[in-house]
């Protein structure tokens, strides 16, 4: 079934490691895609989405600046990150393994999320709910920024957590066909 990302209430996260002794959050407010989830077969599902890294939010306007340059996203050179799944593998329950092509920074690298499918329901419209999570090295995709502050240590860790809640919208097309075959 096909399905198109709900942007008003999905959310795609990242955190990471400052000073090394907190964690900075952050999100992109601008996010779309589609999905083809086949419960029956889930090595048929596919997902490609993209976020705006223009749209990049820490609730902090000076170190979303900075994230913009080339020290860490290049947005006016990559304006955009994106993801296309190459494989869906059910592992139990609502646990899966999605591994896809994710390019940012103008580097394309295979990952792999623990997703949770959350089912569906059918209020105000067919949706469904899933979770993804992965850790990444964002020196992999060409962001070498790294500062290193008194004592050694590092500003900014390498490892980047990235974090999804989406909630998405049966393709429209597909509802009225739904509709017309009930």
């Amino acid at each position: 079934m096909a399905w198109d990302i709900d942007t008003i209430h999905s959310h795609v996260g990242f955190s990471v490691r400052h000073m090394m002794v907190s964690t900075v959050r952050g999100h992109f407010n601008v996010l779309r895609g589609h999905l083809h989830i086949d419960e029956n077969d889930p090595a048929n599902s596919w997902v490609e989405a993209e976020v705006d890294v223009t749209s990049v939010d820490t609730q902090n306007e000076q170190r979303d600046n900075h994230l913009r340059t080339s020290d860490f996203f290049e947005a006016d050179k990559y304006p955009t990150i994106t993801f296309k799944s190459t494989k869906v593998v059910h592992i139990e329950d609502q646990d899966y393994k999605v591994t896809g092509d994710l390019t940012m920074h103008g580097v394309t690298k295979s990952i792999t999320f623990n997703a949770e499918y959350n089912g569906q329901s059918n209020i105000s419209g067919l949706r469904a709910g899933l979770t993804a999570k992965t850790k990444i090295n964002r020196k992999d995709f060409g962001m070498e920024f790294g500062l290193v502050a008194e004592a050694s240590q590092v500003v900014v860790s390498d490892t980047v957590t990235i974090e999804i809640d989406l909630e998405v919208l049966q393709k429209a097309a597909e509802a009225e066909t739904s509709a017309v075959a009930q």
